[in-house]
């Protein structure tokens, strides 16, 4: 499984022909660091699309800059995390105060313009996931909809399991796209 001696020189297929040479161990890695096998999957995701897009000219150990760029992966997540439960804490601690100043309670359901405005984000969505590609969408719909792991999508769609990996590369770029409202 392991190609390269000389400190994992990046070959012609680049990071992502190291990520595949070493995806087993960074799983290992980064599912210890996590606690979560599903998130783990998710971010070696993650670090499969930023190594498509990287070049790293002049590095002289690729391997562990692979492992750098995956441990930076899971400290960009731990923030997210802690920024994700603040702000939720945070909205939380306001609903539940629902008062308003004359002493009456606030009805904690959304109000007609939040429940509008979640209907056409969740129609827009839907709409942009019906736009992918039948092999993207199918593998980004059984995997990030319906939960299951990257080894069963393969199992299920008759291709290789870096194949998932491609067609959910696909599916999550092409969504940055479509829901950002550009056209690509």
């Amino acid at each position: 499984m392991h190609r390269n001696t000389d400190h994992d020189a990046v070959s012609g297929e680049g990071l992502t022909g190291l990520l595949s040479d070493h995806r087993e161990e960074l799983l290992r890695f980064v599912t210890a660091r996590t606690g979560d096998p599903s998130l783990a999957e998710d971010l070696l995701q993650e670090l499969w699309l930023r190594c498509h897009k990287a070049s790293p000219v002049g590095v002289a150990n690729a391997r562990a800059y692979l492992f750098r760029m995956a441990n930076n992966l899971i400290l960009d997540w731990v923030k997210g995390e802690r920024r994700s439960r603040s702000r939720d804490h945070g909205w939380a601690a306001l609903r539940n105060r629902g008062w308003t100043a004359d002493g009456d309670s606030i009805d904690p359901q959304a109000g007609p313009e939040e429940e509008l405005i979640e209907r056409q984000q969740e129609e827009q969505f839907a709409a942009a996931i019906a736009a992918l590609p039948p092999g993207a969408g199918r593998a980004f719909r059984l995997h990030k909809i319906d939960g299951l792991p990257q080894a069963e999508v393969a199992r299920q769609m008759g291709i290789s399991r870096s194949g998932v990996e491609k067609h959910i590369a696909a599916a999550m770029a092409r969504l940055r796209i479509l829901l950002a409202g550009e056209e690509g």
